[in-house]
C-alpha cells in the first residue's frame, strides 16, 4: 500500500530577518513569552514562492531542496530539487552551497542531457549536499557549550543553562529569573553529553507543548484537522505533512522566534488542503498569515546563520 502523500519544508533557505509578529492567540506556558511587535507585508507572487512541488513519501524520507528549485531528480534514493540556470558557459556545471544544488548549463543543451548529467554525478551531488549540512550541524553544536552557564537559543532569545547535580542541589551563581533559565538535573560528575541530552529533553518538552497549541489555534482557521504530531530531528527540513493528518515538526524550531515557528505550522497545515506548492497553496497560507513572506525570509536565513541543525 502506498504511503500517504507527504510534503516537507526544508532547511535549505535564505533571506532577511524580520521583527517578531503579534500572535493571534497565546501559546502554552513556556518559560519565555514571545514578543508582540507586529509587522505585515503583502504575500509574494506565485512565481517566487516555489519550494519544490514534488511529493516525498516514507520511501524517501528526506531530501534537499533549493528555495528557487525548478527541476527535480531522484538521486540514490534521495529527492533533490535543484535550480537549473541557463548560461553562456560551454559545459554543464554543478555548485553546492547554502541554498542547495545549482546546475548551470548552456542554453543549447536539451533537458534530457542535463538530467543525464545530473544522474551521472548523483553520488558526488548527494555526498556534497550531506557534507555541507553536516558541517552546519557541527558548527552549531560547537557553538553551544553544554555546561552550566551556557547560553542556549530559545524562542529567538537565549536562556542560561543551569545544571543541578542530584543530591547536591542548585549550583552557585544562579540568580536569574525562572523565565531566563534552562534547568537540568544530572547525576554527579555528569559528562557533557549527559548535560546536552538533559537540556535537549527539556527543549523537546517545551517544543511539543508549544507546537500542539499552535496547531490547535491555526487548524480551525484553515478549516483542516490534524490527527497526530511527531517531533522530528531531521537534518534537512523543518517539517512535513501527510494526507492522513500526520504533522511532523522539527523540535529545533524551539530555538527560533515564535513568528517563524508559526509560519512552519501554518505551512504544514496548509498542505492538508493543498498537497503542492501551487499558487492556491500560497493563497491558503496567506488567508491566515498575510505576512508569511517576511516570516519565510527570516526562516530561510536563520538555519544557516545560526548554524542550526
Amino acid at each position: 500500500m502506498r504511503a500517504p502523500l507527504q510534503f516537507v519544508l526544508d532547511f535549505f533557505t535564505g533571506g532577511d530577518p524580520v521583527q517578531p509578529t503579534t500572535l493571534p492567540s497565546s501559546p502554552p506556558k513556556v518559560l519565555v513569552p514571545p514578543a508582540t511587535d507586529a509587522q505585515s507585508v503583502a504575500p509574494p507572487s506565485s512565481s517566487g514562492a516555489f519550494e519544490g512541488s514534488q511529493p516525498q513519501t516514507d520511501a524517501s524520507p528526506w531530501g534537499f531542496t533549493h528555495p528557487a528549485a525548478n527541476r527535480h531528480a531522484q538521486l540514490q534514493g534521495v529527492m533533490v530539487s535543484f535550480r537549473l540556470e541557463r548560461s553562456r558557459r560551454k559545459s554543464i556545471g554543478f555548485l553546492v552551497g547554502a541554498d542547495g544544488l545549482v546546475v548551470r548549463a548552456p542554453g543549447w543543451v536539451p533537458l534530457r542531457e542535463v538530467d543525464a548529467a545530473v544522474q551521472e554525478k548523483a553520488a558526488w551531488i548527494v555526498a556534497k549536499l550531506q557534507q555541507f549540512k553536516e558541517r552546519q550541524t557541527e558548527q552549531f553544536q560547537k557553538a553551544i557549550e553544554w555546561r552550566h552557564g551556557a547560553e542556549v537559543p530559545f524562542l529567538g532569545r537565549t536562556v542560561q543553562l543551569c545544571v543541578l547535580e542530584r543530591g547536591v542541589g542548585r549550583v552557585h551563581g544562579q540568580d536569574l529569573a525562572p523565565e531566563q533559565v534552562l534547568p537540568v538535573t544530572v547525576p554527579p560528575g555528569a559528562t557533557v553529553t549527559q548535560v546536552r541530552d538533559a537540556a535537549q529533553a527539556w527543549l523537546k518538552k517545551q517544543a511539543k507543548a508549544l507546537f500542539e497549541a499552535r496547531l490547535h489555534h491555526f487548524a480551525p482557521l484553515l478549516g483542516v484537522r490534524w490527527q497526530k504530531l511527531s517531533l522530528s530531528s531531521a537534518s534537512t527540513r523543518w517539517g512535513s505533512a501527510r494526507t492522513d493528518g500526520h504533522i511532523r515538526l522539527n523540535w529545533r524550531l524551539i530555538h527560533l522566534p515564535i513568528s517563524q515557528i508559526d509560519y512552519v505550522v501554518v505551512h504544514e497545515l496548509a498542505h492538508l488542503r493543498e498537497m503542492n506548492h501551487s499558487p492556491r497553496f500560497w493563497e491558503t497560507v496567506g488567508e491566515v498569515m498575510p505576512d508569511y513572506a517576511q516570516r519565510r525570509k527570516a526562516l530561510r536565513q536563520a538555519p544557516v546563520d545560526l548554524k542550526e541543525d
